[in-house]
């Protein structure tokens, strides 16, 4: 008996070895230049970031945004817009795990599935700073290669001819074809 008459045979494939899911509350202080009378408005925007395998059960996720605060101040006779670039690391737990894997070259997916948005902006308690609530959420995938078993049908398997798709025309669908649409166009 050969190799190719077994009833199993391996392929060597990349697969998802690994998922993980991360959400996270973070509070930032902002320094404004004047001291704020009232809040007018917050927006998290230019959101980057960077996944990697850093552990066996873990990715790290390396990524940076812009606050940006609109706020009055001098008694809300004048407004300001202050911005402030924040940088963070999250390290997302990964709660599938293949150990199957082949090799230690992994691919790493990350998506945000929350972007980084403001939950609550507030001037703090002693008035010269301001207080931004922010969230965000990630899913990631580890990818690397693995081995699958295939059954092999020991019959084989016969195809179907992919031309035929069952479209054949008809007499009367021919006698409905315009030969000459291009001039009969014009004439209009």
């Amino acid at each position: 008996m050969s190799f190719l008459e077994h009833d199993y045979r391996e392929i060597i494939t990349k697969a998802v070895c690994g998922k993980g899911r991360k959400f996270t509350q973070a509070t930032h202080h902002v320094s404004p230049s004047h001291r704020p009378s009232s809040i007018l408005g917050c927006w998290v925007i230019n959101h980057l970031y960077h996944a990697r395998k850093k552990s066996e059960d873990t990715v790290e996720i390396s990524g940076s945004y812009d606050i940006n605060i609109w706020y009055s101040y001098n008694d809300n006779t004048k407004t300001e817009v202050v911005t402030e670039r924040v940088t963070y690391t999250d390290y997302v737990p990964l709660s599938v795990k293949d150990d199957n894997c082949l090799n230690d070259d992994y691919d790493v997916i990350a998506k945000v599935v929350q972007q980084p948005n403001c939950l609550e902006c507030e001037i703090a308690h002693h008035g010269n700073k301001i207080v931004v609530d922010v969230e965000r959420e990630f899913v990631v995938q580890i990818i690397g290669e693995t081995k699958v078993a295939v059954k092999v049908d020991p019959k084989g398997h016969t195809f179907d001819d992919d031309d035929d798709w069952g479209f054949d025309i008809t007499d009367d669908e021919l006698s409905d074809v315009e030969p000459d649409f291009v001039d009969s166009k014009d004439k209009d």
